[in-house]
């Protein structure tokens, strides 16, 4: 058993409250469970207890045994002084406070539900692939669809805080953040980390200046990301090599280590060289993207800001100097759907939220449910549980409830747990 299920048990009163006492039999009545304690301290602040014929406000804190109260050094922590019960499973020995008093202590051994207990422990022991993967079915669909609204909204929560860290970095300014959350995600998740370098070291400001050249867009992004560097055989990337030691003088520039970017196991259409030179194409042919993607009002209308067309160079070419059959190197709808979910939606959804702007809020979750269901291994799993997904509003939900609450064995956090415990 985790201490978990005692938080679950108290906050949902989910145990025999019928004459309750503290070990030393006074009688206790439970008036408030508190506020639940997710961070360091007690597990639930502002709980209202009678005791006795006094009424205590103040802490509860939850232990297995009430041995952990020492063994989690609270004898010494100041913040549990104001402890007014101390809620466990067994007490195997008194605990004090720092000035000798005793903490009235509550005992829930014995007072727990056989089914409820049972239920938990098959949860625990499950070796599913979800640990509710028997019982899922068995819980109404309203519960799991009003679940899977919330999961999208804590996902996109999460989503937000690699937005507002580029807001941070970029002293708030929305389009130099925007650009860079972008270019992470044009590197997928193999080439994430160069493709921020990348923006990092190569600022927006510095591009706009030369947003009618695709020419040294081109030069700026290629020779930055440090696949200039080499000597080259096709004219394309001698010119290219030209103008970047050019402007590279002129803005003080030292290219990255091209050795940082990953080829090996990927599709020709995803290497690094392809999504640069889009990447390129979309900087070339944009101004104020961010802006405008807030104008916007439908899905078609956002992916015709995405119709770029790279340079003729790579029609014939997935990497420099090695010719391939012609073919149109436009950014794949599947890879577009992605740059609308990890970039453009959580943007929307925190520009709102910051600005106290329903609207562009409205329109991150509408962008979801235009968006058809993700494909992955995971989706392929929920898929089989049956599950319904008709667009990436709900896929995105399900990927965040398995990655983050079933893969952790989080069900007492669940909804869906917590509905099968019940």
């Amino acid at each position: 058993m985790r201490e978990s299920f005692l938080h679950f048990l108290w906050r949902s009163r989910r145990f025999d409250a019928q004459n309750l006492l503290t070990t030393e039999n006074q009688p206790i009545e439970i008036q408030q469970v508190g506020e639940h304690n997710t961070h360091s301290g007690p597990d639930f602040f502002n709980s209202l207890v009678r005791i006795g014929d006094t009424i205590w406000a103040g802490n509860v804190e939850m232990h297995l045994r009430a041995s952990e109260w020492s063994a989690h050094g609270h004898s010494s922590d100041p913040a549990y002084d104001n402890v007014v019960l101390h809620v466990v499973l067994e007490e195997d020995q008194p605990i004090l406070r720092t000035n000798g008093e005793r903490i009235p202590c509550l005992e829930l051994r014995g007072r727990i539900p056989p089914t409820l207990l049972g239920n938990y422990e098959r949860l625990e022991r499950e070796q599913s692939w979800i640990p509710c993967q028997n019982f899922f079915q068995q819980v109404p669909e309203i519960v799991r669809l009003n679940w899977l609204d919330r999961l999208l909204v804590e996902r996109l929560e999460v989503k937000t805080s690699a937005v507002a860290e580029a807001l941070q970095a970029t002293g708030n300014h929305w389009e130099e953040a925007f650009y860079r959350v972008l270019a992470r995600n044009f590197g997928l998740k193999v080439n994430a980390d160069p493709f921020e370098s990348l923006a990092r070291s190569l600022p927006l400001l510095t591009l706009a200046r030369h947003k009618s050249s695709l020419l040294q867009v081109e030069a700026l992004i290629f020779g930055q990301a440090g696949f200039l560097a080499a000597k080259h055989q096709d004219d394309w990337p001698k010119l290219l090599s030209r103008e970047y030691r050019h402007l590279s003088h002129k803005y003080d520039l030292e290219p990255l280590p091209v050795s940082q970017w990953k080829f090996l196991r990927l599709r020709p259409a995803n290497f690094p060289t392809i999504r640069l030179a889009q990447f390129a194409a979309l900087v070339h042919q944009s101004t104020h993207l961010f802006s405008k993607i807030l104008e916007t009002n439908s899905l078609k209308e956002l992916e015709n800001l995405f119709d770029v067309q790279t340079s003729p160079y790579w029609q014939n070419h997935f990497q420099f100097d090695k010719p391939s059959i012609p073919r149109e190197k436009k950014l794949g709808r599947d890879f577009l759907n992605l740059l609308v979910i990890n970039a453009v939606v959580p943007f929307l959804f925190h520009y709102g939220k910051i600005r106290g702007l329903e609207a562009p809020q409205k329109r991150a979750f509408a962008l979801l449910e235009a968006l058809p269901p993700e494909t992955n291994s995971i989706l392929t799993e929920w898929a089989t549980l049956g599950v319904p997904m008709r667009h990436a509003y709900q896929t995105q939900a399900l990927i965040h409830l398995k990655a983050r609450y079933c893969d952790a064995k989080k069900c007492l956090e669940c909804a869906i747990g917590n509905s099968i415990l019940k």
